[in-house]
């Protein structure tokens, strides 16, 4: 099956309407950030300009202002809600879309994008991310793939048969995608990172404040037999944690050529 974006409208309402919540279940999201912070310092690159594409409420700020404190940060996200949540004078705020980065080409050093690509065409988005960068300039990203809340999806089939959960591309679309753009790859790992719920209720709710509830699919409520033969179809998964919810994430670090 072909990997098909949510609609943008229906993202950027999401993420406009998660952004006061959507710290305190980040745990994951802070993660996939992390990890990518330590690829990006094995590299030993040096960055003067550097943009945050898909910022959300500004995590990964910091941890680049300390990577690089002589660096300008520029933030952009298409939720101005997320771009409210920053603290004030860190970056330079830019609302916009990574399919259309207010960006001169060849501007930046380096692009950092965490779990922002997926919700976008990657042979739309790399090419516009690989024009923003100067010759020889690293873009660092992390993005979702196919396994993401695998869980769910598989809870799902008990129902109906509905695709109720979106399906990310495989890492080998993207990898592609960055290769056409005219980057190279200088390293990627894959990886699977786990958000835990004490029960289902809490752990879709969790999702929807992460805003990443938009799949595209038909959304109707479930009856209580519908509704019962979901939660023991997801209770299978449980382990010692709670329930988990499956992120399969790409770290991909790259350079134009």
């Amino acid at each position: 099956m072909t990997a098909t974006p949510a609609p943008k409208d229906a993202v950027r309402a999401a993420f406009d309407k998660a952004a006061d919540n959507y710290d305190a279940v980040a745990s994951v999201q802070r993660a996939a950030c992390d990890r990518l912070l330590a690829l990006v310092a094995a590299q030993g690159f040096a960055a003067q300009r550097i943009l945050d594409a898909g910022c959300g409420t500004g995590y990964a700020l910091a941890g680049l202002k300390r990577a690089f404190p002589a660096a300008d940060l520029l933030a952009l996200d298409f939720a101005p809600a997320m771009l409210r949540k920053h603290p004030p004078g860190i970056a330079q705020p830019l609302c916009a879309d990574l399919e259309h980065l207010p960006i001169a080409g060849g501007s930046l050093d380096a692009l950092w994008s965490s779990y922002a690509l997926q919700w976008c065409n990657p042979r739309r988005a790399l090419p516009e991310l690989a024009r923003s960068l100067r010759p020889g300039g690293q873009l660092w990203i992390a993005t979702l793939g196919p396994g993401t809340l695998a869980e769910l999806r598989d809870a799902f089939r008990h129902i109906d048969n509905d695709e109720h959960v979106l399906r990310f591309q495989p890492p080998e679309v993207i990898l592609d995608a960055a290769e056409s753009a005219g980057l190279q790859v200088l390293a990627a790992e894959r990886d699977t990172l786990h958000a835990w719920a004490p029960d289902l209720r809490s752990l879709l709710s969790d999702i929807k404040t992460l805003g990443a509830h938009q799949t595209g699919a038909p959304r109707r409520a479930l009856g209580k037999s519908a509704w019962a033969r979901l939660v023991a179809a997801y209770e299978t998964h449980r382990g010692p944690a709670g329930l988990p919810a499956s992120y399969d994430t790409l770290w991909l670090i790259a350079k134009k050529k």
